[in-house]
C-alpha cells in the first residue's frame, strides 16, 4: 500500500500538513502516544505504528480500525513531546478515507457519525431516542441498550419528542452584572443529564450565579462533527459563542466537558487561523471576536465564585463521604485547548468537594478516558475501560465517584448494571453533592434519577433520612 510519487501525487504527510498543520515527520518514535492511549490493545496499528506509515506514505492507516475507534480522549495530543496533535491526525485520516470512498473498517462508528449529524441538521440538537433507535435500527440490533433505556425513560430522563432550535438571527444585548455567566447546557442536560441540569440551577442559584441560556443555541457536534469535517466542527460552537458575544456577556460555562472540549476547540481554532475564520464567519454571518471566555463549570465554582464563598453556604458538610473526583479525558486534556494548569492530576473538583466538607481519595484513574465516544458503538470497549475506572476508585476507598460529564455519567452510572461488577459504586453528579451539601434536600439533589441508587451510602453517613 505504498503509494510512489508523482508530481501531482500528495502523499498523506501532505495532506495533513495542508488539512491541519501538523508536520508527521516530527514524530520520533517515543512511543509516548501508544503507551497512554488506552484502547491501543484494540487497535490493528498502534499510535506511532500510524505515524511511522504516514512517514513513509503507507495507506494502510485509512483501512485501519485504529482510525475509527480512537475516542479522542486527547491522551497522545497531550503526551507528545513533538507537540504533534495525534488526535487530530486520526481525525483527517478518518475524513480522507471517507473523501475517497474507502469502506470504514468499524461501519458501526460511521454509521452513529451520520445519524448523529443528521439529528442535528434536522433539529438543531441531539435527539436521543432518535439516534439510540436508528443506530439499532441500521445495525440490526434493534433491543440493544432497551433495558437501559427503559430504566433511564422511567427516571424521565429521555424525551420522547425531539426540540426544534435554530440560531437567532438577531440578538438582544442583556443588561450583565458581575455575576451573570452565560450558560450553555448542551444536548444532554435537556434529556439524559436532566439531573445535572436541575443541580446545576440550584446550586447557581444557591452561589449567587444567575446562568442565562442564551436563545437558539445549537448542538457543539461532539466527536462526530470533528471526526467528519473541520469546518463544521469549527462553525457549530462559534454559533452559539457568537450569540453569546452579541448578548454582552463575557463569560460562557459549560457542565458537559464534550461540550466545553468543542468549545474551546473552536475559539481556539479561529484565533490561530484566519482563513478559517473568514470561512466560519461566511457560514454564521457574523465576524466572531473573540471576547467569550468558556469554562467549565467547576472552574466557573471555584474560581469565578470561590472557595470561600461556597464554603460559606454549606449547610450539611458531606462529612465522612469519600469521593473520587473523576474528571474523565476533555476538561484538563490538552492544555493548550483547555488551559489546564495540572492535566495529568486536576485538583478543581477535588478543592469543590473539600469545601463541601468531603474528603477526596487519591486515586489513578481520575482522567483516564470512559470510552463516552463509543458507548452506543463498541459498548463492550466503554464497559472495559469503565470497568478499571470503578474498580480503582473502589479500590482506593471511594464511597461514591463524582462525575463533570454527562457522557462519562452514563458510562459510570446508567451503564454500571451491564458490566457486571461483583460491587456497585455509586456515580453522582458534582452538583448533586453540592446540592446536598448546601442544605437543598434529597428530592432538589434529584438522587432519585440515578440508576445506580446512592442514597443507602449517603443514609450511613448521615447526609440523608
Amino acid at each position: 500500500m505504498v503509494q510512489e510519487r508523482t508530481a501531482t501525487y500528495e502523499t498523506l504527510a501532505q495532506m495533513i500538513q495542508r488539512e491541519i498543520g501538523q508536520n508527521v515527520y516530527l514524530c520520533y518514535q517515543c512511543a509516548k502516544c501508544t503507551s497512554g492511549c488506552p484502547l491501543a490493545e484494540h487497535f490493528d496499528l498502534w499510535p506511532n505504528q500510524v505515524m511511522r506509515c504516514l512517514q513513509f506514505n503507507d495507506e494502510r492507516p485509512l483501512h485501519s480500525r485504529t482510525i475509527w475507534l480512537c475516542a479522542s480522549c486527547q491522551t497522545c495530543t497531550t503526551r507528545c513531546p513533538q507537540g504533534l496533535d495525534i488526535a487530530g491526525i486520526m481525525d483527517a485520516l478518518r475524513i480522507e478515507a471517507k473523501r475517497r470512498g474507502l469502506a470504514p473498517a468499524v461501519p458501526e462508528v460511521d454509521r452513529f457519525s451520520t445519524l448523529f449529524l443528521r439529528d442535528i441538521g434536522l433539529f438543531g440538537r441531539l435527539y436521543e431516542v432518535g439516534l439510540m433507535a436508528g443506530l439499532n435500527l441500521v445495525t440490526g440490533r434493534l433491543t440493544k441498550d432497551m433495558d437501559m433505556g427503559l430504566e433511564m425513560m422511567k427516571r424521565g430522563k429521555l424525551n420522547l419528542i425531539p426540540s426544534l432550535v435554530r440560531p437567532p438571527k438577531q440578538v438582544q444585548p442583556v443588561e450583565a452584572s458581575d455575576n451573570t455567566v452565560a450558560y450553555y447546557p448542551g444536548c444532554s442536560l435537556h434529556s439524559s443529564a436532566a439531573e445535572y441540569d436541575h443541580t446545576t440551577r440550584a446550586c447557581a442559584h444557591v452561589l449567587g450565579l444567575e446562568l442565562v441560556e442564551p436563545p437558539g443555541w445549537v448542538c457543539c457536534g461532539s466527536t462526530p462533527a470533528h471526526s467528519s469535517d473541520h469546518l463544521l466542527a469549527t462553525v457549530l460552537p462559534l454559533r452559539t459563542l457568537s450569540t453569546v458575544e452579541r448578548m454582552g456577556i463575557d463569560t460562557l460555562t459549560a457542565p458537559c466537558s464534550s461540550c466545553f472540549s468543542r468549545l474551546r476547540a473552536a475559539a481556539h481554532a479561529v484565533a490561530e487561523d484566519s482563513d478559517l475564520a473568514a470561512q466560519v464567519s461566511a457560514q454564521i454571518g457574523y465576524v466572531y471576536r473573540g471576547q467569550v471566555q468558556v469554562q467549565h463549570l467547576v472552574d466557573t465554582f471555584v474560581e469565578r465564585v470561590g472557595l470561600e464563598s461556597i464554603r460559606a453556604k454549606v449547610k450539611r458538610p458531606l462529612a465522612g463521604l469519600r469521593v473520587a473526583c473523576y474528571y474523565g479525558c476533555l476538561v484538563t486534556r490538552p492544555a493548550k485547548i483547555t488551559g489546564a494548569e495540572h492535566v495529568e492530576y486536576p485538583m478543581q473538583m477535588d478543592y469543590l468537594m473539600r469545601a463541601l466538607g468531603a474528603e477526596t481519595v487519591d486515586w489513578s484513574y481520575k482522567t483516564d478516558c470512559c470510552g463516552g465516544a463509543l458507548s452506543l458503538t463498541e459498548t463492550q470497549l466503554a464497559w472495559e475501560l469503565t470497568a478499571k475506572i470503578l474498580r480503582n476508585a473502589r479500590d482506593c476507598g471511594a464511597d461514591v465517584v463524582a462525575t463533570v460529564c454527562p457522557l462519562c455519567q452514563v458510562n459510570l452510572d446508567a451503564r454500571q448494571p451491564q458490566i457486571g461488577l461483583e460491587f456497585q459504586l455509586p456515580a453522582l453528579y458534582a452538583t448533586q453533592l453540592a446540592a446536598l451539601a448546601f442544605g437543598l434536600g434529597e428530592r432538589e439533589a434529584a438522587l432519585d434519577r440515578n440508576l445506580v441508587d446512592a442514597r443507602p451510602v449517603l443514609r450511613t453517613k448521615g447526609l440523608i433520612q
